[in-house]
């Protein structure tokens, strides 16, 4: 238990609290004005000990700039790809503001007003990701007993708005292949398989088995800093997706001569493509495809929206279209390309009413000719 002691100042009497923290390390507060409530905050003390609550007020005083720096080397779990943008919004967004800020002071009204201006320059996911490393760094404070609670949770933040996606058809991406050069059944592969850049750019001979036309999703090769790093596929899962059979003498071609561990697809010394451009101050040649093709600016990643869109147009069901792009469900595909599937609820619609048709529910429903005007009844005469 904690003791009491008077002490004299310039301003008057005044008391201190001293009190043992749960390690046994002896704490104190002063400046009470009164006996009664230095009473009360020793009161507080003893019951946030026996609660299991207690939060040193010292502890509160680590920087976000200090808790940030190590947090950051704790985040090995993420992929170079991953943690570069986590990094820079670090680097960029958080550490100027609230570096040099005790956790124990950062109040909610500033996190918010924190986050409203950042609207303002920046887009959503720029926000959204500062954000969460603030939040994180707090939720970290909190479960260290530095605080008692999250201020940054609660504040109201930006939404995404969902980019609309492009979808080529057949003869689009065939002029599109044709206008890429020795590049073409790699984009063949992008539009009719799925496969991500970094899938697709990260591919070995090994992984085709043209007498099964299946590409065998190992790795992910991703361009971070200027630098391919490979790795595994997102979400770390592997997967086997079928190719038509038509693609079978193209990559047939680009796996010639080559050896089981080689690229199929790489740059004229054998190394991984990177994203678009063959050189450093060259024209990307997907953009200079594009063009040639007479076709509207898209991304490469467009081309994997597209093979979804050519897989439900052929009647792929959305697990066999979730399977083929290596989605972790169902419903992240139907999140995604809820669009090409609107057809799918006219079908239903459509369905249930032959059903109904043919069932004890049309008996009970009235019979009219809706070619003919239908006559008023007497309460819609009377206007009533």
């Amino acid at each position: 238990m904690g003791s009491i002691h008077a002490y004299t100042t310039i301003a008057g009497k005044r008391y201190r609290v001293i009190y043992r923290k749960p390690d046994h390390v002896q704490g104190q507060k002063r400046g009470f004005t009164s006996k009664r409530d230095a009473a009360l905050f020793l009161s507080s003390v003893e019951m946030s000990k026996a609660t299991g609550e207690f939060i040193d007020a010292t502890a509160g005083r680590a920087t976000v700039g200090v808790l940030g720096a190590e947090w950051l080397t704790h985040q090995s779990h993420l992929k170079p790809s991953s943690l570069r943008p986590v990094e820079s919004a670090w680097r960029l967004h958080v550490e100027p503001v609230w570096g040099g800020r005790a956790v124990g002071t950062i109040r909610h009204s500033e996190v918010q007003a924190w986050v409203t201006e950042l609207t303002g320059r920046k887009g959503a996911t720029t926000v959204l990701r500062a954000y969460g490393i603030l939040a994180a760094l707090l939720d970290i404070a909190v479960k260290d007993r530095r605080i008692s609670s999250n201020p940054a949770r609660g504040v109201n933040l930006p939404r995404k708005v969902q980019k609309d996606h492009r979808y080529l058809n057949h003869d689009q991406v065939a002029a599109l292949a044709r206008a890429s050069g020795d590049r073409s059944t790699l984009v063949l592969v992008l539009a009719y398989c799925g496969l991500r850049w970094g899938e697709a750019i990260g591919l070995e001979v090994r992984d085709l088995d043209l007498a099964r036309r299946r590409i065998n999703i190992y790795r992910n090769a991703v361009e971070v800093g200027g630098r391919i790093e490979v790795g595994s596929p997102k979400s770390s899962k592997r997967r086997s997706v079928p190719f038509p059979e038509f693609l079978t003498p193209g990559l047939a071609d680009a796996c010639a001569e080559k050896q089981p561990t080689d690229l199929v697809f790489s740059d004229r010394f054998g190394q991984h493509l990177k994203r678009t451009r063959v050189s450093v101050g060259t024209r990307s040649w997907f953009l200079t495809a594009l063009t040639t093709a007479g076709l509207p600016r898209m991304t490469l990643h467009d081309l994997r929206h597209t093979a979804a869109s050519l897989a439900v147009s052929v009647g792929a069901n959305v697990k066999s279209v979730q399977r083929m792009l290596g989605h972790a469900s169902a419903a992240m595909t139907l999140d995604i390309y809820a669009d090409l599937f609107d057809a799918d609820l006219d079908a239903v619609a459509t369905l249930l009413n032959q059903a109904a048709t043919f069932s004890s529910v049309a008996k009970v429903l009235p019979r009219e000719d809706f070619g003919q005007e239908k006559t008023p009844t007497s309460l819609e005469n009377t206007g009533m």
